[in-house]
């Protein structure tokens, strides 16, 4: 079937195809290229929610949006990241996206303002029945696909996480969550405070305060934070002497490698690392007082995701007196900003709730097999890629301890795998299968970070043994996802 048809079809209010892929950001426009490489005899489509690509990097606005893993390990595998800066910015990542949606022609693949709000399985009829949303037309329209594949990232993309605060209507100043910030907003010379001591907050800070008049950080408890150069020096140099791919495959596996070793290292020497960490801070800061208030966490490290810091920019702002932080409790907002438990209070013309994502399982859509719906909680995650008893679907789920991409790719991959499989042995189906029920189930991902926990019960589950635990080391899952048995007796094929 040639592009022209399949675009023809895939309009109409009924269509097939064979391989859905559902949402068009990272991970969506990677398993699109590897579907293309891979599978080229397959049909396959992508439907974006939104009206434009990019996920996460389209999504989000606020001011100095960046990533927290370096762009070699962040990047895909086919595509080198070419930019000098290894910590880029938004804009920076979503040209990376679209430029690889243009060169391997995915952009003619993707339908915009379709978002799948319910999925059916029929073992009757092997195949998926998704029922698409627009609002930019009434009611909704059907098609079917063999195969489903959810790109759709681990949040809600529609709110980001809002705690109720005591007297937030009382406040007469802005109040703005960093997921819906206002493009035009002007905050020069303005007193700002932002709640939060996570990645968002780390990254808005330092920039916020080259224009406000003050900004001051509010976190209930410290956050491991580690400074990093903007640009990889080494990475720059192999790219100056080597050809473009071998340079970027020796760089992405320095990486690799590196933040493989910091995490195990944090798991094996939790106080030895924390004394490291500490000490890196303690160097920027130049301030002992500053630091024990401020800067101790009351977790190991990597318990929760560390804090990037490109060029020590917030301890500079720090220093520079632009930026003060307070470890306390909100107590209440009041008409001019925010009172603390411990008396203190902060006047803000804006404040900024950067306090978390909002997890959402599969974009949200309802999902049923044979007129049963899923309840995730119920269900444990096979390879960390499929869940139990869901036949014929996928789910890209990256990493919490690297780079997100870094496992999508290799999920991407044995979706292919498994896919050109089932077209050998003549299967229509492939549906994981636990049969050791007295196997002992654990939370989807081991990390205490306040979204994943408020979130857990909207996870499926992990096992504790064979390829029903969730992995968290790239050089694991290459053995996992590019060399496991796909006769293994907890995958059941259906025939023809």
């Amino acid at each position: 079937m040639n592009l022209t048809n399949e675009l023809h079809l895939f309009m109409t209010p009924t269509s097939h195809i064979d391989v859905l892929i559902v949402g068009a950001g990272l991970s969506g426009i990677s398993a699109a290229v590897h579907l293309t490489q891979r599978c080229p005899n397959k049909t396959y489509a992508i439907l974006e929610a939104r009206s434009t690509m990019g996920g996460t990097w389209a999504l989000f606005k606020y001011p100095g949006i960046r990533s927290d893993s370096d762009m070699y390990t962040l990047g895909y595998s086919f595509k080198p990241w070419s930019d000098p800066e290894a910590i880029a910015d938004g804009p920076a990542i979503l040209k990376y996206i679209n430029e690889t949606a243009r060169e391997y022609e995915i952009d003619k693949k993707i339908q915009y303002n379709s978002k799948v709000i319910d999925a059916a399985w029929s073992s009757k009829t092997y195949s998926w029945t998704i029922t698409i949303a627009s609002d930019q037309a009434e009611g909704t329209r059907d098609l079917t696909c063999n195969f489903l594949f959810a790109c759709v990232g681990y949040y809600n993309y529609d709110h980001g996480y809002t705690p109720e605060f005591v007297g937030k209507d009382d406040y007469k100043g802005q109040f703005i969550h960093p997921q819906q910030w206002p493009t035009d907003l002007d905050y020069k010379d303005k007193k700002m405070v932002v709640i939060g001591s996570g990645a968002t907050a780390v990254t808005l800070v330092p920039v916020l305060a080259e224009q406000a008049e003050k900004v001051t950080m509010l976190q209930r408890s410290p956050t491991y934070m580690v400074s990093a150069h903007r640009e990889d020096r080494v990475a720059n140099i192999l790219r100056a002497i080597l050809p473009a791919m071998m340079a970027y495959k020796v760089i992405r596996w320095k990486n690799i490698n590196m933040s493989i070793l910091v995490y195990s290292a944090c798991k094996k020497w939790p106080n030895t690392m924390r004394k490291f960490f500490l000490k890196g801070v303690k160097k920027e800061l130049e301030d002992n007082e500053y630091l024990n208030k401020h800067f101790i966490p009351k977790y190991n490290p990597w318990e929760q995701r560390l804090c990037l810091v490109p060029d020590g920019d917030l301890f500079e702002a720090i220093k520079a007196d632009r930026v003060q932080i307070f470890t306390d409790h909100i107590e209440r907002f009041t008409e001019s900003g925010i009172e603390l438990k411990s008396g203190n209070t902060l006047d803000a013309d804006i404040v900024v709730c950067a306090t978390g994502l909002e997890l959402q399982l599969l974009g949200g859509m309802k999902t049923t097999v044979d007129g049963k719906e899923l309840h995730a909680p119920d269900l444990v995650c096979f390879r960390g890629a499929m869940m139990q008893d869901v036949p014929n679907m996928a789910l890209a789920f990256g990493y919490t301890n690297a780079s997100w991409t870094l496992k999508c790719d290799l999920v991407s991959e044995y979706v292919c795998r498994l896919i050109n499989h089932m077209d050998k042995i003549g299967a229509k189906s492939c549906t994981p299968r636990l049969t050791d029920h007295n196997m002992e189930k654990k939370d989807f991902v081991d990390f205490s970070s306040g979204y994943f926990q408020r979130g857990v019960d909207k996870l499926p589950r992990q096992g504790s043994k064979g390829p029903w635990v969730v992995i968290q080391n790239y050089k694991k899952d290459i053995e996992s996802f590019r060399e496991s048995d796909l006769n293994e007796s907890e995958l059941e094929y259906a025939m023809a």
